[in-house]
Order: C-alpha cells, then structure tokens, then sequence
C-alpha cells in the first residue's frame, strides 16, 4: 500500500488510458491513486459487454503488433493464454470487388479491375506533376500523393462516411495521422509486405483477449486494484475545483444513485474530452475557452448488434465499405475474432453507422436500423441467410474527433488552457482529440506515469511525450 506521504492522483475516466495509468502509479507505489467513471463498468469505447449470450465490442477492436514492448509484456502477464495471436481475414469492397484486408499481391492481381489497375499506375506515374496546392487540406495531400484513381474509389468516400462532411473540408493532419499508406511507396511496401520471405513479423496478425477486446482493460482494472487503486464505477463528475491558496488539492464532486460525494487530491489526470470538462470547473473555464469548446467536434457512431440464427455468417472478421450506395462503413463478427465456437447456432454482427446526434437516423428503432443493415448487406452482396433474432444498438457521442481546417486553433486554446490547471494532465484518445489506437492510449497512460516524479510533475518530459504522441499513426 502507498504510504501517507504519497500524493493522491484522481483519474477521470476508466477507458485504457485512465486504467493503464492506475496501474502504473501503483506498480512503481508513486501514488495514492482514485479513478472516477461515470458508466458502471469499465473500458469506455475500448470496452466489451454481452448481447444474446455473446460478448461483443464497441465496433471493431484489436491490439496491434506495432504496440510497445512494454505494453504487450504487461498485457501478456494479466492475460496469459487469454491472448490470442490471430490472423488479420478481412475484405473490402472496391467498385463492386472484394479485395482481402490487409491487400495482397496476388488477390489485388485477381480481383481489382483492369480500370482501376490502369488508373492507379497512371496516377503513379504522373505523381511528380501533382502538386499539393495553396491550402493543404486531407483532400488535397491524398490527391497528390495518391491521385485521383484511389482518392475518388476509397479515400473521398469513406472520409464522407466516417467525417460526415467534404475531404477538402478536413485537415491534412486527418490524412497523415488517419491514412498509414499516404503515398504510393508506403502503399507498395504494405502490399510487399504480405508476401511470404518478406512478411516483418506481426504483418497480417493482431492479439485479441479470448473473452472480448475488453478483458484488456478488465485486466489493467484488476491489476490497480489489487495493488491499492480505488476504481469508483457509476460516478459523473459534476464539479472540478483547482487548488487554491486556502485549499492546496483538487476537489472533484461527483454524483451517483447514492448522491453526491467529493473526493480530494493532489493531481487530477483527465481522459475525457477537455469540453466536458471546461463545463464541469468551478469557477468555470473563461468565455474563450468555453467559445472554442464549441468550435471542436466529434463525429458520432451508431452500433447496430445483428444477432442471426447461424453459427458463422461469413469467415471473414470484418467488412470495409468505402463505396457510397452502402451506408454502414464496417462490420465484424465478434466470433471470428476470437475463434470462439459459442453460442452454438448463433452469431452477432456490428455494424458501425457514423452519425451524429442531430441526424434523424440517432433516433431510428433498433428494428429500423436493423432493416437499414440488413439491406445494406443485400446491396453489397452479403444477404442476410434468415431474419434476426434480435437487434441491439448503442449510441456513442464521441467516437471519433473530427480534424476540420483549421481546429488547431480552437484545440489549441483548450490545450493552453489546461496547461494553466495547477496539477492537471490531460491524456488520452479524447483527452487529448486524438484519432489514436488503444496502444497508443496505453502508451500515453505509461508515459504521464513516467513523469510523477518524487520531486513532481516534469513538465519538460511530458512535453517530450507530447511531440511523440503527434507522431502516432492510426492502424486499420
């Protein structure tokens, strides 16, 4: 157990960030550590939970290869045989084809068709000839990078998708974190590299925990507790107070079904969207910074849970479609990420739906969405084999941050803002606005661990950290 002299860490959230830095400030006793979470179990996003007897996920999750040593030692000590090491078998449509996910030579070579193949290398040849133009935008870098035979087949109409408004609308820092193969080169080497003698270890693979993405945040949950963590589930925070020179600790207030309670300490660590929390201070973020949280925005996701009368709907993990006449941008099927045989007779598909709250499909039945997956499947050539025995949908407010031109500037201004918070860091996927993956959340995690020192927290270190973050590309 830490001892009296060790300052106490609030952490606001429970998702990989918040948990991997429990455990950490309690692995290294840097810390008297409360982690606050306003849903009753934890893992936010990266969680898992059961539909129809099945456990399933919020969308498509998996742990990457490219995951820091550190990270995946950690994670392969709490889950032991847990971890699986699977094949990537997915497939995206393009122009009416299925091409294997992540692309292969020969299965590219078969299945794209001769326009496609032609425009492509055309486009790769005339590269030298395109220019980025005088405003960058995500359009306008995949354009010259990648041409028009690409951009107007995959990018431009997923970004549509998953954005919700026009690719020159968006930031070019969207494609350089969002987009892996941003160039011909990088998009060639990612081809090659499936091929056998050539294949990097971990290429076309992916851990997954056998009882649901999930049980990795579990793991880290139960990993602090037992190490003296407070995990406190079911608690919104309804009230921030910074130290003052009367009062040297935070005072956060949160509310549960059992009334409000103040918890006091040292450092508050935030992993939840710096909006929210500018609106939960006391005394409120000043009027520029509550001007500009207004200004940053997330793109929303309905996840429509299929379950249908049969064992396997498809052996694939996952289905991308870019293409525009199909409204859903991916499905997966649980089951064939862990290559789990139960329940027998039945499997469960997600389909992710990007969508906002103000759109009139947020309010749609589960019986309505379903029917809206369901003949989406029809269009792209997947027809559901019998009607489901059952639809289930959950809203996610915040699933995705939307990189317009220009939200440097509001972002910035909340980043400021925060820097001023005695005793504050903000990290993390919503944190910090970052289209990042779960390593990445947990890479963080460790690195805000890393900069509590005995003397306190080193600013210069973590400004370090920041600069790598930047760095992070997204991993399909």
């Amino acid at each position: 157990m830490a001892s009296r002299s060790r300052p106490r860490v609030i952490i606001l959230g429970a998702g990989p960030a918040g948990l991997g830095a429990a455990y950490r400030l309690r692995r290294d006793d840097q810390a008297e550590v409360t982690v606050l979470e306003q849903h009753p179990v934890v893992g936010g996003n990266a969680g898992s939970f059961v539909i129809e007897e099945q456990r399933v996920d919020f969308g498509s999750h998996r742990l990457h290869p490219s995951c820091a040593p550190k990270l995946l030692t950690d994670i392969r000590a709490f889950l032991g045989a847990a971890l699986l090491d699977r094949p990537r078998h997915g497939r995206i449509r393009l122009r009416g084809q299925w091409l294997h996910f992540p692309l292969k030579p020969l299965d590219m070579l078969r299945n794209v068709d001769a326009g496609f193949l032609l425009g492509s290398a055309r486009d790769a040849l005339t590269k030298p000839f395109r220019a980025v133009g005088p405003q960058e935008s995500f359009a306008s870098v995949l354009w010259a990078s990648l041409g028009p035979t690409v951009c107007r087949n995959f990018y431009f109409p997923y970004a549509r998708k998953i954005w919700g408004v026009a690719p020159e609308a968006l930031s070019a820092i969207q494609a350089r974190r969002r987009v892996s193969a941003a160039s011909f080169t990088r998009l060639a080497k990612k081809v090659v590299s499936q091929l056998p003698g050539v294949r990097r270890p971990g290429a076309g693979r992916f851990f997954y925990p056998r009882e649901g993405f999930g049980q990795i945040s579990e793991a880290y949950a139960d990993a602090a507790r037992q190490l003296g963590a407070s995990i406190c589930l079911g608690r919104r925070v309804v009230r921030a107070e910074p130290p003052t020179g009367a009062r040297p600790r935070w005072r956060v207030t949160v509310e549960s079904g059992n009334g409000a309670d103040t918890i006091e300490g040292e450092y508050v660590w935030s992993t939840i969207p710096l909006p929210i929390l500018g609106r939960a201070l006391s005394p409120s973020a000043p009027a520029e910074v509550l001007a500009a949280s207004e200004r940053i925005r997330y793109r929303g996701m309905l996840l429509i849970y299929m379950t249908l009368p049969v064992d396997q709907f498809t052996p694939y993990d996952a289905h991308y479609f870019p293409e525009g006449a199909v409204s859903i941008t991916r499905l997966s099927e649980p089951k064939n990420y862990a290559a789990r045989p139960d329940p027998v007779g039945r499997t469960t598909l997600c389909a992710e739906l990007p969508a906002d709250p103000a759109d009139p499909v947020w309010e749609e039945s589960d019986a309505a969405l379903g029917k809206r997956v369901a003949k989406d499947l029809a269009t792209a050539g997947l027809p559901v084999p019998a009607p489901p025995v059952a639809v289930h949908v959950r809203r996610l407010r915040h699933a995705y941050p939307i990189y317009h031109i220009g939200y440097e500037e509001p972002f910035g201004v909340l980043d400021r803002w925060a820097e001023t918070l005695p005793q504050f860091v903000t990290f993390g996927r919503q944190g910090l606005f970052a289209h990042d993956n779960t390593h990445h959340a947990l890479y963080m995690a460790y690195a805000a661990a890393d900069c509590l020192t005995p003397s306190g927290w080193d600013a210069s270190r973590w400004a370090t950290y920041r600069q790598e973050f930047a760095s992070h590309v997204v991993e399909d």
